[in-house]
C-alpha cells in the first residue's frame, strides 16, 4: 500500500496527535470511495475501507510494541503503562479523528445522504432513548450495558488474537456509530427547539465524554492486548520464556480493560439514571 510508506515506522509512536489527523483523513476517504462504489449501501463499506487504511500503520506499531515488550525482564505495571502508553494514545486520537468526522458529517450532510450514507449506523440509533431521570442507580441497566459492552470487548480481544490487528474494523465502526448517533441527535433536537446543532452537540459529548472514553480505552486495551499475543505466536516459540513474559504483560492488560469497562458501565448507569437534560435531547431529537 503506498500510503503506509509516506510515514517513518515511528512516525505515529512519537506524535500520537497525528493519530487524530490519520483517522479524520482515511474516514472521509472512506466514506468517499464508499459512496462512489456503492451507493446503494456504502455504511459498512465505508467503515471497512477506513479500516483498511489504517491497518498497515497499526501492524507496524504491534510489531513496535512486541519487541519493546519482549526486552522487559520483569512484570509491572508501571513498565506496563510506560510500554503501552503511545500505543493507546495512537489508538484513541485515531478514533477520536473518525468520530469527529462522522458527527460533523451527521449535521452539515442534507437528511437523505446521511440516512444513505450512514444507514447501518441509523439502525443502532434509539439505544440510548429509555432514559430517564430520578434514579441514582439502577442494576438491571447496569447488567443490561455492561453485559452488552462486555461482548463488544471480547469480539476486540478475539479478532485481535486471531488476525492481530482486525479489530480495528470493530473499533472503527464504534466511533463511526457513535459519531453518527451524536451528530444525528445534535441535528434533530437542534430542528425542534430551533438552536444550534453543534452546540447541542457539545452538550452531548461533556455529558457522554466519561463513559465513552472509558469503553474505548477498554476496547483499545483488549484490542491490543490480542495483537500483541498474536504477534508473539508468530514470532516466538510457545511457551518459551519471551512469549510468557508477553503474555504476562498482555494478560494483565486485559484484566485492565475489563476493569475499565465496569467503571464506565457504572459512570453510563449513573449518567442515563440522573443526567436528565440527556434525556430531554434525545427525546427532542425523535419528535423531527
Amino acid at each position: 500500500m503506498v500510503l503506509e510508506h509516506l510515514f517513518p515506522e515511528k512516525w505515529l509512536e512519537k506524535r500520537n496527535y497525528y493519530g487524530f489527523l490519520l483517522g479524520a483523513g482515511y474516514s472521509i476517504i472512506g466514506i468517499l470511495l464508499a459512496g462512489l462504489l456503492f451507493p446503494s449501501d456504502p455504511a459498512l463499506v465505508a467503515v471497512a475501507f477506513t479500516a483498511l487504511l489504517l491497518l498497515p500503520e497499526l501492524y507496524k506499531m504491534f510489531s513496535i510494541e512486541e519487541r519493546i515488550e519482549e526486552k522487559e525482564k520483569s512484570f509491572s505495571f508501571k513498565e506496563l503503562f510506560k510500554d503501552n502508553k503511545d500505543f493507546i494514545k495512537v489508538y484513541l486520537f485515531v478514533m477520536l479523528g473518525i468520530f469527529v468526522i462522522y458527527s460533523i458529517a451527521a449535521i452539515v450532510l442534507p437528511s437523505f445522504q446521511v440516512n444513505q450514507l450512514f444507514r447501518e449506523q441509523l439502525e443502532m440509533r434509539g439505544a440510548s432513548g429509555g432514559a430517564s431521570g430520578g434514579a441514582y442507580f439502577s442494576s438491571g441497566l447496569f447488567l443490561e450495558l455492561l453485559l452488552n459492552n462486555w461482548w463488544v470487548l471480547f469480539a476486540c480481544f478475539i479478532v485481535s488474537l486471531l488476525t492481530g490487528d482486525g479489530a480495528i474494523f470493530l473499533l472503527t465502526w464504534n466511533a463511526s456509530m457513535w459519531g453518527t448517533i451524536f451528530g444525528v441527535t445534535a441535528r434533530n433536537a437542534a430542528l425542534h427547539s430551533q438552536g444550534n446543532p453543534f452546540v447541542y452537540l457539545v452538550i452531548v459529548l461533556l455529558i457522554v465524554f466519561p463513559h465513552a472514553f472509558l469503553e474505548l480505552l477498554a476496547y483499545t486495551l483488549a484490542a491490543i492486548s490480542g495483537g500483541v499475543i498474536s504477534k508473539d505466536v508468530l514470532l516466538e516459540k510457545f511457551e518459551s520464556k519471551r512469549f510468557n513474559e508477553v503474555f504476562q504483560y498482555n494478560f494483565w492488560l486485559f484484566v485492565i480493560a475489563v476493569v475499565v469497562l465496569i467503571i464506565g458501565a457504572l459512570v453510563e448507569t449513573w449518567v442515563l439514571g440522573n443526567v436528565t437534560i440527556y434525556a430531554d435531547i434525545i427525546q427532542q431529537s425523535f419528535l423531527v
